[in-house]
């Protein structure tokens, strides 16, 4: 169901975690290779991040349960168990070769206004969408009932009071406590990292981006309008958009700027940009950037997602990890 409320708030907060991360830490929130990096070179520059994503579990489902998504089933059999393989497989040598998902391309760098990952953006969501309607095909997009799927929905004074509290909190944290009371060390900045990985993890369960079924309804408009939830769309406005405005402002990692240096990140020394240019686009990433799209069509899960989900539902989690840590490798 098109739930704006609640998609508006999640967003505000993917934008709180991803500009957070960018002005204070002075890195991109590029959750693929952060959970990469957390297996094969874990350090205090991804850890504290994905702990705070896996950590936004605990206050959702203590405080508002109505947030976590009904999955579909764990895999029952060799051959599901093989599929869900097989799409881990392709979530993880996707983004490795594509060089970033929809958090690293799309919500952090559209902001940046980065050509590179405005090609990966075109390519991955393309294939994702042609995926959803074409491979799956109309019967196996989820339906919402009797009720199409476009017809709002919104939430209960409890969900709300939970996801306006979330993004109040996190709007104090990111622009005065932040700003005015933390110092540049770093151990600030591993505190902060954490901190990041919370407003992004709730962000993912309150804007629905955490369940499969919205995002592949998102899809849908082609082959069964009924079917068709717009909720995805308020991301591209409240999480891309603030963040764009500002990376307008304040033009992070640029050296010099008439003349004179750019603040460094709040609590970092140095900025830790992608530096990859159009001019680095091979065919290793435009497949990659297609193979991601490919699983996310097919499934309705990014890295970011998957890892929730992982916790959630272990089984499932486990081999699509293994396929996921697998592809990586490759």
């Amino acid at each position: 169901m098109f739930t704006p409320i609640h998609t508006t708030l999640g967003a505000l907060l993917l934008f709180h975690g991803s500009s957070g991360l960018l002005i204070h830490n002075g890195a991109v929130f590029g959750i693929s290779s952060l959970l990469s990096g957390c297996a094969f070179n874990p350090s205090r520059d991804n850890v504290p991040i994905i702990a705070g994503l896996v950590s936004s579990i605990v206050p959702v489902y203590l405080l508002a349960p109505s947030l976590i998504p009904n999955y579909p089933a764990s895999p029952h059999s060799w051959a599901s168990a093989a599929a869900t393989l097989g799409v881990g497989f392709l979530l993880g040598w996707g983004t490795k070769n594509g060089q970033g998902c929809t958090s690293g391309h799309m919500l952090c760098g559209l902001s940046r206004l980065s050509p590179r990952s405005l090609i990966a953006t075109a390519i991955f969501f393309t294939t994702a969408l042609l995926t959803a309607n074409i491979v799956k095909g109309r019967s196996n997009i989820p339906s919402c009932g009797t009720t199409p799927c476009y017809a709002p929905v919104y939430p209960s004074e409890s969900e709300l009071g939970f996801m306006a509290g979330a993004v109040l909190l996190a709007g104090i944290t990111n622009f005065i406590v932040v700003p005015r009371k933390a110092r540049r060390s770093e151990e600030s900045r591993v505190i902060y990292s954490y901190v990041t990985g919370l407003e992004f993890g709730l962000g993912l369960f309150i804007s629905g981006m955490a369940d499969p079924a919205k995002v592949l309804r998102f899809f849908a408009f082609l082959t069964d309008p009924s079917r068709f939830d717009p909720s995805l769309a308020l991301v591209i406005l409240f999480g891309i958009g603030p963040s764009l405005i500002i990376f307008l402002i304040q033009k992070p990692g640029q050296a010099v700027e008439k003349g004179k240096p750019v603040a460094k990140p709040t609590l970092a020394e140095k900025w830790r940009l992608p530096t990859a240019t159009v001019s680095d686009i091979d065919w290793r990433f435009v497949i990659g950037a297609a193979t991601f799209g490919l699983a996310w069509g097919l499934e309705g899960v990014c890295p970011g997602p998957a890892i929730l989900r992982t916790i959630l539902q272990p089984t499932w989690g486990l081999i699509t990890m293994g396929g996921y840590m697998l592809g990586n490798l490759i």
